[in-house]
């Protein structure tokens, strides 16, 4: 398979490129949410609120990307099996043209 033919149209991996898209998002948000914890000064009860709330909202975020991640792979394997399909078919019809042909 060609190189070309690997890489989707915005020049990425596919899922991978998504996969680490999302796992970026997720641990800077994480990262973001600690240093916000240890500056920021509330009570217990409040910040750990916060931060259910916030855990929600970066697994919502998670579930999204990756059902995007997937609905882009879904699109591009379809793609590719139709290339696929019609390659065969034309190889089929060629060698039904070279057998047609033999004396």
């Amino acid at each position: 398979m060609k190189d070309s033919e690997v890489k989707d149209e915005q020049g990425g991996s596919g899922v991978r490129g998504a996969a680490n898209f999302v796992a970026g998002m997720v641990l800077g948000a994480l990262i973001g949410a600690g240093i916000a914890m240890l500056v920021a000064p509330a009570e217990g009860s409040v910040l750990r609120k916060r931060l259910g709330r916030r855990a929600r909202e970066l697994g919502e975020q998670a579930r999204e990307g990756l059902d995007e991640a997937a609905h882009r792979t879904r699109r591009q394997l379809a793609r590719r099996r139709r290339r696929l399909q019609a390659r065969l078919d034309r190889l089929a019809d060629e060698a039904r043209e070279s057998i047609s042909d033999l004396p």
